[in-house]
């Protein structure tokens, strides 16, 4: 038994996230233009390379102070049903089956929200998911804080490290699958480290450390599991 580890947006997803849910709180005037304007901005200035997005995390999770966390789960799950759920690439698909048919340990390793991460684990058919969670007070509002270390970059090395530690599983026998130049703290511990539609920076990184490149395709557009440019 090994463990595989999954990024969600634009790997299993073919979109981001995160930007779909600034996107539709405007719409839906949960958000201000203003605000919406603000959080890409900073998403801007990460891409940029002026501020790191664990910072840029760290102040989007501080905007839900005082939200109920009831609604907030509510709110993701017409979310997730609306703009999320048809957005799976089939390479994904096909690759997650075959890892279960080996017989190895499926894990959502992701940025996002536990709220959204959970919905994706059950309709994937996943076995643990490694996240951000927020703080929530005995009121149950949220506080505005997350819940315990970030999960970003050598933060999601540390929960990979923990939960592989847990299982008994060494992170060198283990598959991670992420499209993000900022994973490469976790791509460069586990034994097989997969580029899916990478940026541009970490297609520079796995082609020259000979890692595999991949295309996993479109929703309804087909694509191919393993189109590998490159192979260890």
């Amino acid at each position: 038994m090994t463990i595989a580890f999954f990024d969600l947006d634009k790997t299993l997803l073919a979109v981001n996230s995160g930007a779909l849910w600034v996107r539709r709180e405007l719409e839906q005037g949960h958000i201000t233009r203003v605000q919406a304007l603000r959080a890409s901005y900073w998403l801007a200035r990460y891409h940029l390379g002026f501020v790191s997005m664990q910072d840029a995390l760290v102040r989007a999770i501080s905007h839900l102070e005082g939200m109920g966390e009831r609604h907030l789960r509510e709110r993701t799950v017409q979310f997730y049903e609306e703009w999320v759920r048809s957005q799976f690439r089939p390479g994904a698909l096909r690759a997650l089956e075959e890892h279960r048919s080996a017989g190895d340990t499926l894990v959502l390793l992701t940025s996002s929200s536990g709220y959204l991460s959970e919905l994706v684990a059950r309709d994937l058919g996943l076995h643990a998911v490694l996240c951000n969670r927020f703080e929530v007070d005995v009121s149950g509002l949220c506080t505005g804080r997350p819940l315990g270390e970030v999960c970003f970059g050598e933060g999601k090395r540390s929960y990979a490290l923990s939960f592989a530690s847990e299982a008994g599983v060494e992170l060198s026998a283990c598959a991670f699958y992420t499209d993000s130049y900022s994973d490469l703290p976790v791509m460069e511990v586990v034994g097989r480290p997969v580029a899916v539609h990478p940026d541009r920076r970490l297609r520079r990184e796995a082609l020259r450390r000979g890692w595999p490149v991949v295309d996993w395709g479109v929703p309804g557009g087909g694509g191919d599991v393993a189109l590998d440019v490159s192979s260890r």
